[in-house]
């Protein structure tokens, strides 16, 4: 397969979006981020949010004018929904949909709500994504040190009756308004970046790396070995890996480990995640791929979230958890949360 073409800056027309509103519905972490990198890239946006949210004060004091998400929608021609996945449908039937205007476009920052079907658009309204590969407050501090996040941009339809490649034309230029083109810019599509993004994390970056995690502190713990020692080979460390991977890629990490690491990583990795492992990754890919997962998501959200609350109590739980907060408490260097003050940290991000 060639390689995908990468868009910067000069690929991106700006004078799509002057004199147009942009809306962002939503003011978490990649909502402030795409709102204030539009803003000081010189468009007008608005914040649409509900009435009570904690956000609305933040959003105000940061310069912009917040409205319900029924009038920004109205006042707005480009729409972006940015809140979480499970809420999209209703936000959309009852406050976006009433109020979007035929020739407008719905941006999107994920491939879930419309590949899964959770949202059914109107043939008369563009419905793009940007989706950029970072946190919302990395896409800020990137931004104001004059540099940028990849993103990936994706169509899902050119509206009926809308100018042809317009669509692609406000994606490029939104993406370039938060200073993706500034990294590069990639074309997806909704179904490809949906399912890569969901399978990225069920199979590799949270639920495989978490999974595999406990395994190893675990099976040392249960020979005999200190748990203090457990943490520090199979949790702590796993940043310095990971941090020469991102670097310099897998052959870069093995360039920079002992020759002895080496050996073991060539020769026993393998017997870890071997082809039994593999065949339950393609049994993941296969249900988001068919849907199995979102229908799946979908119930337990629409039930309470009694088990999802209770998987994530019981990981809480877990020897590694003390065992860790023990020991980051010695580590004055690396940066900690306790996941008790999230949302004192998420207001802390977006004040800067």
């Amino acid at each position: 397969m060639a390689p995908a073409r990468i868009y910067k800056e000069k690929d991106a027309n700006k004078s799509i979006l002057k004199g147009k509103t942009l809306a962002v519905i939503g003011y978490g972490s990649q909502g402030h981020a795409h709102a204030l990198n539009l803003k000081d890239s010189g468009y007008k946006v608005i914040i649409g949010l509900y009435p009570k949210s904690k956000s609305v004060e933040v959003a105000k004091k940061q310069g912009f004018k917040v409205m319900s998400t029924a009038e920004a929608v109205k006042a707005a021609d480009v729409i972006m929904l940015s809140v979480p996945d499970m809420k999209q449908a209703d936000i959309y039937t009852k406050d976006i949909e009433p109020n979007l205007e035929a020739g407008k476009t719905l941006v999107f920052l994920h491939g879930l709500a419309i590949h899964g079907g959770l949202i059914k658009p109107r043939a008369d309204i563009n419905v793009i994504m940007v989706a950029p590969k970072g946190p919302g407050h990395t896409v800020r501090s990137q931004y104001c040190e004059n540099k940028g996040v990849p993103a990936l941009i994706a169509i899902a339809q050119e509206g009926k009756g809308i100018k042809k490649g317009l669509a692609k034309a406000i994606a490029l230029a939104w993406a370039d308004g938060i200073g993706a083109t500034r990294a590069g810019v990639i074309e997806t599509t909704f179904k490809e970046e949906m399912e890569t993004d969901l399978f990225g994390e069920q199979a590799v970056l949270c639920g495989g790396v978490s999974a595999l995690i406990k395994a190893g502190f675990e099976t040392l713990v249960e020979a005999g070995y200190k748990p203090e020692m457990a943490y520090f080979e199979c949790c702590h460390e796993l940043k310095l890996i990971v941090d020469l991977i991102i670097q310099s890629g897998i052959s870069g990490m093995r360039f920079s480990i002992s020759e002895t690491a080496k050996y073991g990583d060539v020769t026993r990795g393998p017997r870890v995640v071997d082809a039994k492992a593999k065949k339950e990754m393609k049994k993941i890919l296969k249900e988001i791929q068919t849907g199995k997962f979102t229908k799946e998501w979908v119930k337990e959200y629409k039930d309470g979230l009694k088990n999802y609350n209770k998987l994530l109590a019981d990981g809480e739980k877990h020897q590694i958890e003390k065992v860790g907060q023990r020991l980051r408490s010695l580590m004055p260097w690396a940066a900690k949360q306790n996941i008790k003050g999230a949302q004192a940290s998420y207001s802390a991000i977006v004040n800067k």
